[in-house]
């Protein structure tokens, strides 16, 4: 990636947007939540998602989150939904639940080791991968289907070979939009999209985007999800850890840079992580020219 912002920029068509959130742990940061969700409901972004916590650990939260986003919002909520701690009738009667509800989009993933395990170990009577789950899914009702992608191998990968041709199962078995794990090097999404599209796979695909906020945290992340940080990137944030405000700043700046090259070279969705913090990423939307309607500006002024 070589980090500039170009004059050229303005008129670049504006891209679509999705934004993630996950289920508070207390009623204070639940009520952070919903400010944040109140800030960025008027970017009209395509969709918002809501994560559901490792071993179904937060299944009651995220279901009453998009539960409300569904009934009280403009947004159109996506839910996670996990394979993992739970039988195939106990997933199927959650999603079914959504569909009563009137949510017609999941996001479809094998799930996280529950805590304590070294890997994923399935249900004995559950679902033991996407690709089950996203066939459960075609079986109850006609959901639009999201499901994870990873531009740098997974922890678990076998390598790329066996990565892709999961990935053309789990579009064979249903998905119809990949969304891909968080990344800092645009060179390594761009090299990702073109083997992926070389093996016939034509749903969308929407680069994951992360605003770092405090590296360090991102830093001890990363080296668990298996995703990179280059040199340049490291550099910006050097001598920042007690500078909350000049880091805002740099994050802000930075991930723009990386949005507007995807942009430059075709990209037309943007899905970003937002640790349910909507400044930054509001201000990176902005730059963007993704932005309120006039109406919508000054209802974002006064709350």
């Amino acid at each position: 990636m070589t980090p500039s912002l170009k004059e050229t920029d303005s008129e670049l068509i504006l891209p679509a947007v999705s934004f993630e959130f996950f289920p508070p742990k207390t009623e204070s940061m639940l009520k952070d939540l919903w400010v944040a969700i109140r800030r960025l409901e008027p970017l009209r972004p395509k969709f918002v998602s809501v994560t559901y916590g490792a071993g179904g650990s937060t299944r009651t939260r995220t279901h009453a989150i998009v539960s409300q986003l569904q009934k009280e919002t403009q947004l159109s909520p996506a839910a996670h939904l996990t394979c993992v701690g739970s039988s195939i009738s106990e997933i199927n009667r959650v999603i079914r639940d959504y569909d009563e509800a009137g949510v017609q989009h999941i996001v479809a993933l094998r799930g996280d080791p529950v805590g304590g395990e070294a890997k994923f170990v399935p249900h004995p009577e559950g679902y033991k991968s996407a690709v089950e789950l996203v066939i459960g899914l075609r079986k109850i009702a006609d959901f639009e289907i999201s499901v994870s992608a990873y531009p740098e191998p997974h922890p678990d990968s076998r390598g790329f070979s066996s990565d892709l041709d999961y990935l053309k199962r789990k579009v064979d078995a249903g998905a119809t939009r990949l969304i891909t794990q968080y990344f800092f090097d645009n060179e390594v999404f761009f090299q990702f999209l073109d083997k992926v599209r070389g093996s016939g796979i034509d749903i969308p695909i929407v680069p994951g985007i992360l605003p770092v906020t405090n590296f360090r945290q991102v830093e001890k992340f990363s080296a668990m999800c298996g995703a990179s940080i280059p040199g340049w990137f490291r550099h910006r944030f050097e001598g920042l850890d007690g500078d909350p405000k000049t880091r805002q700043l740099v994050a802000a700046h930075t991930a723009a840079d990386q949005c507007f090259e995807l942009l430059r070279s075709g990209i037309k969705e943007l899905h970003f992580y937002t640790l349910n913090r909507a400044d930054l990423v509001f201000a990176i939307c902005h730059m963007l020219g993704v932005r309120p309607t006039a109406n919508d500006h000054n209802q974002v002024i006064q709350s």
